[in-house]
């Protein structure tokens, strides 16, 4: 057997074990979800609860919700945080949004708005909707940034853009606050701005 077809054989075989792996790894967070959606949360949880040990970003993050608001286990922050963290440290968009809002509000962890404005901004830059308001938010309040109307319109423009209903809302409000120049600044800064996606382990 010549060396090139011995690569890949060995290549086939690697890539085989790794898909083997890889498709009964979804097919039970999805099984999981649909637990989940069903209100099964006992369910829900023997699916994830292994998936997000063995490093599953996904199931870690919705561990964390679980934990978060106390969906088949008793309510812990601490919990949440650490799943959460664990999920956006790898770059999970939603999960840092999540982590986000803990450190803001003081949840399982000492309010802290300059690491919760850190966590935001990773998740808006990625475009998650959610992480977008609540920038904009702390930008129009002076949370761990100066305050800044501009940026906060800009933030909160572009999660409307997806539909985000708080967004809609804040844009009322800012538009009532803001000057039209202000306005057309903070939309041609939207207009600029584009998605950085983070790399994330799956």
């Amino acid at each position: 057997m010549n060396n090139i077809r011995l690569v890949k054989i060995v290549f086939f075989l690697l890539m085989s074990i790794g898909a083997a792996g890889v498709i009964p790894s979804w097919a039970n967070f999805l099984a999981g979800e649909d637990a989940y959606l069903r209100q099964d949360y006992e369910r829900a949880l023997e699916e994830w609860v292994p998936l997000a040990k063995s490093g599953n970003i996904e199931a870690q993050n919705m561990l964390g919700y679980m934990y978060r608001y106390g969906q088949g286990i008793p309510q812990n922050f601490e919990q949440a945080h650490y799943w959460y963290r664990l999920a956006a440290e790898q770059g999970h968009a939603r999960a840092q949004n999540n982590l986000g809002a803990m450190y803001r509000q003081g949840l399982g962890v000492p309010q802290d708005f300059a690491e919760a404005l850190r966590w935001f901004r990773r998740s808006a830059e990625q475009g998650n909707a959610a992480a977008q308001n609540h920038l904009g938010l702390m930008y129009f309040e002076g949370e761990g940034i100066a305050k800044n109307e501009i940026e906060a319109y800009k933030w909160a423009y572009l999660s409307a853009q997806q539909g985000l209903e708080p967004a809609l809302l804040a844009l009322d409000f800012l538009e009532q606050h803001l000057t039209p120049e202000q306005i057309q600044a903070a939309k041609q800064l939207a207009q600029e701005w584009t998605p950085k996606a983070e790399e994330v382990q799956l």
